[in-house]
C-alpha cells in the first residue's frame, strides 16, 4: 500500500474511483460476453455522455463555491434551440451560430450571476427559477417541434478524427498523433512535477517513481488508442471527445495553477476568510455562474450535434447527472472541496454503469435504483475518508502555497 501512495499519491477518493472503473470496466466485459470494450461501443460512451461531461466540469466550481445549478439543462436545450432556429431561419453560417450560443449562455450565466452576487439570493433559488424560466422559453419558442442543425455542427457532436497517412501503423492516424500528443504531454508533466518536488523538499531522489507513472501513462494511453483507433473504417476517435479533453486540461490548470482557482476554493472553504485576503466574493460567484452558463451552451449544441437537431425535450434531468457526477467524484456539499479531474472520473463510472446496464437489457427503472446506490455509496465512503482527516483541496492548495514561500529566500 505504501508502494501505491508514493507512486500515485495519497487521494484515496481518486483512487477507489479509478479501481470502481476499471471494475466496472472488467465486469461488464465478461458479463456482456466481450462487447463492452469495443470501438464502436466505446466511442458510442464517449459521443453519448460528453454533454453531461462537459456539465461536470461547469459544475464542479459552481458546487465548490458552495452553490448548486439547477438550470443547465433547461439552459443547455434553450440555447441549442435558439440557435438552431436563428441558423434556420436566416440562414446564418454555422460559426455564427457557435458563438451565438458561446454569447447567449454567457448572458444567461451574467443574469443568474447578478441575483446570487449582487442581490445576495441563494443559487439554489436563483438556479431552480432560471429552470422554469428557460424550461419555458424553450417550449415557447420551438412550438413544440425540433429544429434541424448543420453538418458542421453533427461533426462536432457526432463526428471522428479523420484519417490521413500510411495504413502501415493499423490505426487511425489522427488518433495515434493525438494519443502521442497526451503521452508526451502527461509524461512532461510528470518529469516537471517530479523535479519541482525535489527541489523544495529535498531528500533522496528516487527517479523510479516517475519513471513508472510515466510507463503506467503510456500502456494506458496506448490501450485507449488501439481501443478507439481500430473501428469500422471512417470512425476513430470522437470530435466531442477532444473538446472535452481540451476544456479538462485547460479547467485542471485554472483551477490548481491560477490566483482565479485559488479565489474559488477559498470562498467555497471559508467565505468570511476569504473576504478577509482580499478575495472578491460577488467577483467570484458572478464569474463562475457566467462560465457554468457558456459551458452549459456549449454542451447543448453539442448534444443537438450528435442528434442531428434541436427538440423541445432536450435538457431534461441533465442537471441531476452532472450533480451526481460532481458528488461522486468526491465535492462537499458545504463547498471548498472537488476537481474537475474527479468530477470527470465521477461522470465516467456513471457512463459506464449506465452503459453496462443497457449492454446486459436492465430495464431503466432498476437500472436508477443501481446509479442511487452506486451515489449513496461513494459519497459515503467520501465522508468516512474525511472523517479519518484526509486533507481538503482548499488545505492542499493553500499549504502548497505556504511550502512555496517558507522556501524562498528572504
Amino acid at each position: 500500500m505504501g508502494i501505491v501512495r508514493r507512486l500515485f499519491g495519497d487521494n484515496s477518493q481518486l483512487h477507489v474511483l479509478v479501481v470502481l472503473l476499471v471494475g466496472l470496466l472488467a465486469v461488464f466485459q465478461v458479463a456482456t460476453g466481450g462487447r463492452m470494450l469495443t470501438s464502436s461501443n466505446a466511442q458510442n460512451l464517449v459521443t453519448g455522455n460528453a454533454y453531461v461531461l462537459i456539465l461536470a466540469v461547469g459544475m464542479v466550481l459552481v458546487i465548490v463555491i458552495g452553490q448548486i445549478d439547477l438550470s443547465v439543462g433547461s439552459v443547455a436545450a434553450f440555447v441549442s434551440m435558439t440557435v438552431a432556429l436563428v441558423m434556420h431561419n436566416l440562414g446564418l453560417p454555422w460559426w455564427v451560430g457557435l458563438l451565438l450560443g458561446i454569447v447567449l449562455g454567457a448572458l444567461i450565466g451574467a443574469w443568474q450571476g447578478f441575483w446570487l452576487a449582487e442581490v445576495g439570493i441563494p443559487g439554489f433559488i436563483t438556479t431552480l427559477a432560471g429552470m422554469m424560466i428557460f424550461r419555458g422559453a424553450l417550449l415557447w419558442e420551438s412550438r413544440a417541434l425540433s429544429v434541424s442543425v448543420p453538418e458542421e455542427f453533427r461533426f462536432m457532436g457526432a463526428g471522428h478524427l479523420p484519417e490521413w497517412g500510411p495504413a502501415w501503423t493499423q490505426v487511425n492516424n489522427s488518433t495515434l498523433l493525438l494519443g502521442l500528443v497526451v503521452a508526451a504531454s502527461l509524461a512532461m508533466v510528470e518529469t516537471r512535477r517530479y523535479r519541482r518536488r525535489v527541489n523544495l523538499h529535498g531528500g533522496e531522489p528516487e527517479p523510479w517513481i516517475p519513471a513508472a507513472r510515466i510507463v503506467v501513462i503510456v500502456v494506458v494511453v496506448g490501450a485507449l488508442v488501439w481501443l478507439f483507433g481500430t473501428g469500422n473504417p471512417g470512425t476513430s476517435f470522437p470530435v466531442s471527445g477532444v473538446i472535452l479533453m481540451a476544456l479538462v486540461f485547460l479547467y485542471d490548470v485554472l483551477t490548481r495553477r491560477t490566483a482565479f482557482g485559488r479565489h474559488v476554493y477559498a470562498v467555497g472553504g471559508n467565505p468570511v476568510a476569504a473576504a478577509l485576503s482580499g478575495v472578491d466574493i460577488r467577483r467570484v460567484q458572478f464569474a463562475v455562474m457566467v462560465n457554468m452558463g457558456v459551458l452549459a451552451a456549449l454542451a447543448g449544441m453539442i448534444f443537438a450535434g450528435r442528434s442531428t437537431a434541436a427538440g423541445p425535450q432536450d435538457g431534461t434531468l441533465w442537471e441531476l447527472d452532472a450533480i451526481a457526477a460532481v458528488f461522486i467524484g468526491g465535492a462537499a456539499v458545504s463547498g471548498g472541496m472537488g476537481t474537475v479531474n474527479g468530477a470527470i472520473l465521477g461522470g465516467l463510472v456513471m457512463a459506464v454503469l449506465n452503459n453496462g446496464l443497457m449492454l446486459l437489457g436492465v430495464g431503466s427503472d432498476r437500472a436508477q435504483v443501481i446509479k442511487g446506490l452506486v451515489l449513496l455509496i461513494a459519497v459515503s465512503f467520501d465522508l468516512y475518508s474525511r472523517r479519518r482527516g484526509r486533507p481538503s483541496m482548499t488545505a492542499r492548495l493553500f499549504a502548497g502555497i505556504g511550502r512555496v514561500r517558507d522556501s524562498s529566500p528572504a
